[in-house]
């Protein structure tokens, strides 16, 4: 275990019936690093992803982040699950970003941005319109604090959702491939606002296909197939040097 860890992954298990989809994987990301996770549908990627903050319940083993237990309390031996309300609570300190964008249809862009922390942390409105405009701005969407999502684009509707997750302040921010909804020519957009957040030093996990995005900012590049991290390293030596097979053969797909 490393004393710099933000996130501690230990022996996590995790099935959907009689298919194992995580077997036993310890991953350790260190706070102001971006680790990328890479491999083919189905490796457990999203599921990993929605173990680290508790959208799905590990069957075995343990996540914590920033020294706190996610999901659960350790009593002696024993984890107890803790209650809903616990658990949103521990959320609010780790952003999701989807795929799909998950903007709520019926507010305008600023709304969405300003929801959670009036209704989670209990900011009042005004505190957190004015953090909404400046994160608007941020990811270059300042103009648009009034339309609606219908009237963004894709690209747009995934700035805003990144807005939406950084308006909490959370401690760690995980993405769930977050430019493969999107049309080619938007990809770039969305990967520079998480560029651009690697650089200020956010703590982040990435789950993308985009190889010349992880080569370029990741600190860390966590190969997966079928529920296990295969093999784990700096992007020049997993992406340039791969050590095992599963690797290259995937690399040699989609490079």
């Amino acid at each position: 275990m490393t004393a710099t860890a933000m996130v501690e992954v230990r022996s996590v298990h995790k099935s959907f019936g009689s298919l194992e989809v995580l077997r036993g994987i310890d991953l350790d990301v260190r706070a102001g690093e971006v680790t990328v996770v890479l491999g083919p549908s189905g490796s457990g990627k999203s599921t990993l992803l929605r173990t680290i903050n508790h959208l799905e319940k590990v069957d075995r083993g343990s996540v914590s982040v920033d020294g706190t237990l996610i999901g659960y309390r350790r009593s002696g031996d024993k984890l107890y699950e803790l209650r809903e309300r616990e658990v949103l609570k521990q959320r609010t300190g780790i952003g999701f970003v989807f795929q799909n964008f998950n903007l709520f249809p019926h507010l305008t862009v600023l709304e969405n941005v300003t929801e959670a922390p009036v209704a989670a942390l209990g900011r009042p409105r005004k505190e957190a319109v004015a953090a909404a405009e400046k994160l608007l701005a941020r990811v270059g969407l300042a103009d648009k604090a009034g339309a609606y999502p219908r009237q963004l684009s894709g690209g747009q509707q995934q700035r805003v959702a990144i807005a939406r997750a950084l308006a909490l302040e959370p401690k760690l921010l995980l993405f769930d491939e977050p430019t493969s909804a999107l049309d080619p020519e938007l990809v770039g957009e969305v990967l520079d606002v998480i560029k651009d957040l690697a650089l200020q030093g956010t703590t982040m996990i990435v789950v993308t296909h985009e190889i010349g995005f992880a080569r370029e900012v990741a600190d860390t590049v966590v190969f997966m197939d079928g529920g296990l991290i295969v093999e784990q390293g700096p992007p020049a030596e997993v992406l340039d040097h791969p050590r095992h097979e599963r690797t290259r053969a995937f690399l040699a797909k989609v490079l």
